[in-house]
């Protein structure tokens, strides 16, 4: 079955990614392979990988609407990805009854919004296990800058809030890396909220 559907929306993501690396397999049910569609899954994952690590392995499965079908017209997109320390991704039930499935872009921008917030769920439940000494709260690194000058952290109040390397305790900037979680101070610099004295939590130190 050719795809034949409005993909302005996605001309800009499909623009961020040339190659998917990762390796996640797309697997066509019903549907003609269309390397759109691949550059927008490609642009997804690595959206991800950016926010919460690198994806080890995945699959992603693209079911067209039928009439023998059980979502009669809508497209099914069911995504399982694999990232270290155990955490996984299964987005495997298409909404019933739900029309804008009938369109590909939304069923797939909607299906890696929900694997989206399973990662932040698990995130979420990793910060409220952590035990730290004098209550400091704990935030995740989101970004690095390439110079190795500055990053982000995102709080746990969904806040990106600048910390500077020389904040970063026993100078381990160049161990942080996106998803290294820290603990922090929080005070107002010149330009608004930053985070100062970070200190680079180990993995020991996230377990009870």
């Amino acid at each position: 079955m050719p795809l034949a559907f409005g993909w302005q929306s996605l001309s800009r993501t499909i623009s961020m990614v040339a190659d998917m690396e990762t390796p996640v397999e797309i697997d066509f049910q019903g549907l003609e392979p269309d390397e759109r569609v691949r550059s927008v899954i490609a642009a997804h994952v690595r959206q991800l990988e950016e926010r919460f690590g690198r994806i080890t392995a995945g699959r992603v499965v693209l079911k067209g609407p039928g009439g023998r079908h059980r979502t009669g017209g809508l497209f099914e997109v069911s995504i399982r990805l694999a990232l270290p320390d155990g955490r996984e991704v299964n987005v495997d039930h298409t909404r019933q009854n739900d029309e804008r499935y009938s369109d590909l872009p939304f069923a797939i921008n909607d299906s890696f919004k929900r694997a989206r917030r399973q990662l932040q769920d698990h995130v979420r439940k990793m910060q409220g296990d952590v035990k730290t000494s004098v209550g400091a709260p704990v935030g995740v690194v989101v970004e690095l800058d390439p110079l190795g000058e500055f990053g982000f952290i995102e709080t746990p109040d969904g806040r990106e809030i600048y910390f500077h390397r020389n904040s970063v305790l026993g100078g381990e900037f160049a161990k942080l890396a996106v998803n290294s979680h820290v603990s922090y101070a929080e005070e107002i610099g010149d330009k608004g909220p930053q985070a100062s004295t970070v200190k680079l939590l180990e993995k020991h130190s996230l377990k009870r």
